[in-house]
C-alpha cells in the first residue's frame, strides 16, 4: 500500500503541486526520502522519527521509503515535514485512509511533535482554494491561510491535536484573519521647513506614481522628504494588499504582521547585494523590490550602490517584474515598484558651496554622477534639486499644510486616473499615469498646440530620448490631474520638462 498526502513547491510566488508518496515493505529497516530533496528535506525523516516518538507511535522496523512526486523538481524547505508524518500515519492506518484526501499539506515539525511556522501558506491556500481542497498548516500560520477565502483551514499548534481531529475527539476551529496595524502616524510634512520645490516634487511623484530623484547636499532634507512619502500615498486596494502578501508570505514575514494595508516602504543599506536587492541566491528568494512591491523602494546616496546591483534594476522598472534565471528553473516575482532615490552632487556634497567645494570640482561632480547610467538616469520621471536649507527657514512655524492635506489632494488625482483606466485591457495592470505607455499614452496625454510645440523644441534643445519624451507626458498627464484638466496644456509640460535633468557632461 502506498499513502498518499498532497502538498506543494514553491517557485516565485507560484506554486507546484507535490504528491508526497509514503511505503513500508519488507526488507532491512531504513528510512529514504527521494525526489530531489535538499538538505532540509532530507534531515526532516530524523525530525519527523522524534516527533512520532514524542505522541507514542514508534516506526516500525520496515523499508521506509519516501517518494516526492514529481521527482524531477527540486524540492526546498521544511515544509514536507508534516506531509511526511502524516503519509506515515496514513500507511499506518493511525488515522483514517481517506482523513486527507481534501486538503494540502504543510509544515515544520519541531522533536516534540509541536509544528512550528513555515513561508508560503499564502500561495499554498490559494492553490488548495483553487483545486477546492483545504489547508492543514501550523497555528501560526492559520491567520494568513484564511485569506486566501472561503476554504477549510486546519492549523493545529502540534502533532496530536490533528490526530485527535481526524479521529473526531477534539474539533478544531477556523483561525480568524490578522490585518496589519494601520501605521498612519508616520512621519509628517509639517516636520520640513522650505523645500517647497522638493515638495511639489514628492507630491507629483506620488499622485503618478512616477519615480524620483533627489540631489542635493548633505542636511537638506532628502531622506527627511522620502520618508513621508508612505504617509501621503493611498492605501492598498483589496488586489493590491493580496499580490503584496503572497511576497511577503514566500519570504516568511507575512505571519508577523498580517496582512498588509499600508504600501511598504524599502530603505537597503547601500552594500546591499545583487541577489539581495532583485532576488535569487542559493535559495530563491524575493528582493527588496518585490518586497516593495506596490509600494516605495528607497535607495538614498545611490552613487554608492554597486553598479552591478542598480544595473540589474534596469529590467524590474520597465516590466514589473524580477525575473531570477538559473540553469534548472527560472523564477519570476512581482516588483511594480516606485523608485525614490537621493544623491549628493559630488562625492564631498558641496558641489554648488564655493567655500566647501573641493578644489577638484566640477571633475568630482561629473565622475560621481558618471556611476548612475544614462539608461537607469532615464527611467527616473522625476529630477529635482533640494538645495541647502536656508537658516531663515529653521526659524520659522511649521508649515500649515502636512501630510493629511497633501494626501487628500493625491486621492483625488489618483480617483482621476482609476477611472480613466479602469475599462483598458493591458498586458499588465494600468493603476496610474506611470504605467501608461504606447498609442494610449498618446491618447490621454496629448497636448494642446502650444504643449506640443514646447514639447518638440525641448525634444531637439534637451536631446530626449524617446523614453525620456514619454515620460514628459506621464508626468505632464499627473500634473493636469492634479488641477483637474481634462487635456495636458503648455504650462504642464513646462513643469514636468522642469524635471528633466540635464546630465553633466565632461
Amino acid at each position: 500500500m502506498v499513502a498518499h498526502v498532497t502538498t506543494v513547491a514553491f517557485q516565485g510566488v507560484e506554486t507546484r503541486p507535490v504528491d508526497v508518496q509514503v511505503q513500508l515493505s519488507n526488507g532491512l529497516p531504513s528510512f529514504a526520502i527521494v525526489g530531489l530533496p535538499d538538505k532540509a528535506v532530507a534531515e526532516s525523516k530524523e525530525r519527523v522519527r522524534s516527533a512520532l516518538t514524542a505522541i507514542g507511535l514508534a516506526l516500525p522496523p520496515k523499508r521506509i521509503t519516501i517518494n516526492l512526486s514529481p521527482a524531477d523538481l527540486q524540492k526546498e524547505g521544511s515544509h514536507y515535514d508534516l506531509p511526511i508524518a502524516l503519509g506515515l500515519m496514513l500507511a499506518l492506518e493511525v488515522i483514517p485512509s481517506d482523513a486527507l484526501d481534501g486538503f494540502v499539506v504543510l509544515g515544520e515539525l519541531g522533536l516534540d511533535s509541536r509544528l512550528a511556522p513555515v513561508s508560503g501558506v499564502l500561495p499554498a491556500a490559494m492553490a488548495a482554494m483553487e483545486q477546492d481542497k483545504g489547508l492543514v498548516c501550523p497555528a501560526p500560520c492559520g491567520s494568513e491561510a484564511v485569506w486566501a477565502g472561503d476554504l477549510e483551514v486546519l492549523a493545529p499548534a502540534d502533532l496530536l491535536t490533528l490526530v485527535n481531529h481526524f479521529k473526531g475527539r477534539v474539533a478544531l476551529a477556523r483561525p480568524e484573519g490578522i490585518v496589519a496595524a494601520d501605521e498612519l502616524a508616520g512621519p509628517d510634512l509639517k516636520d520640513i521647513k522650505g523645500q517647497e520645490a522638493a515638495k511639489r516634487a514628492l507630491e507629483i511623484a506620488a499622485a503618478g506614481g512616477h519615480n524620483l530623484l533627489m540631489v542635493g547636499p548633505p542636511g537638506a532634507g532628502k531622506s527627511m522628504l522620502a520618508e513621508r512619502l508612505p504617509g501621503i500615498l493611498p492605501p492598498l486596494q483589496p488586489k493590491e494588499a493580496l499580490e503584496l502578501s503572497l511576497v511577503q508570505s514566500v519570504a516568511g514575514i507575512l505571519m508577523e504582521q498580517g496582512l498588509a494595508t499600508r504600501r511598504p516602504f524599502r530603505n537597503p543599506h547601500h552594500t546591499v547585494s545583487t541577489p539581495a536587492l532583485v532576488g535569487g541566491g542559493q535559495r530563491a528568494r524575493p528582493g527588496e523590490i518585490s518586497l516593495a512591491h506596490n509600494g516605495v523602494l528607497f535607495l538614498d546616496e545611490l552613487p554608492e550602490f554597486n553598479r552591478q546591483s542598480l544595473e540589474s534594476l534596469r529590467q524590474p522598472l520597465e516590466t514589473a517584474k524580477s525575473v531570477v534565471a538559473r540553469a534548472n528553473a527560472h523564477v519570476t516575482y512581482p516588483a511594480r515598484i516606485q523608485l525614490v532615490a537621493a544623491m549628493n552632487p559630488c562625492r564631498c556634497g558641496h558641489l554648488d558651496d564655493p567655500d566647501m567645494a573641493c578644489s577638484r570640482a566640477p571633475r568630482c561632480a561629473l565622475d560621481y554622477q558618471a556611476k548612475i547610467s544614462g539608461p537607469l538616469f532615464d527611467r527616473i520621471d522625476i529630477h529635482v534639486d533640494v538645495p541647502a536649507v536656508n537658516p531663515m527657514d529653521l526659524s520659522l512655524p511649521p508649515p500649515a499644510e502636512g501630510s493629511a492635506e497633501v494626501a487628500a489632494r493625491i486621492r483625488a488625482a489618483r480617483d482621476i486616473q482609476t477611472a480613466r483606466y479602469a475599462d483598458v485591457k493591458a498586458s499588465k495592470p494600468i493603476r496610474t499615469n506611470a504605467d501608461v505607455d504606447g498609442t494610449l499614452l498618446e491618447e490621454v496625454a496629448a497636448p494642446d498646440d502650444p504643449g506640443r510645440a514646447l514639447l518638440a523644441d525641448a525634444t531637439t534643445k534637451l536631446k530626449l530620448t524617446a523614453r525620456g519624451y514619454h515620460r514628459v507626458l506621464r508626468v505632464a498627464r499627473t500634473i493636469a490631474d492634479m488641477e483637474g484638466a481634462p487635456q495636458v496644456r503648455r504650462q504642464h509640460i513646462a513643469e514636468a520638462l522642469a524635471y528633466r535633468r540635464v546630465r553633466p557632461s565632461g
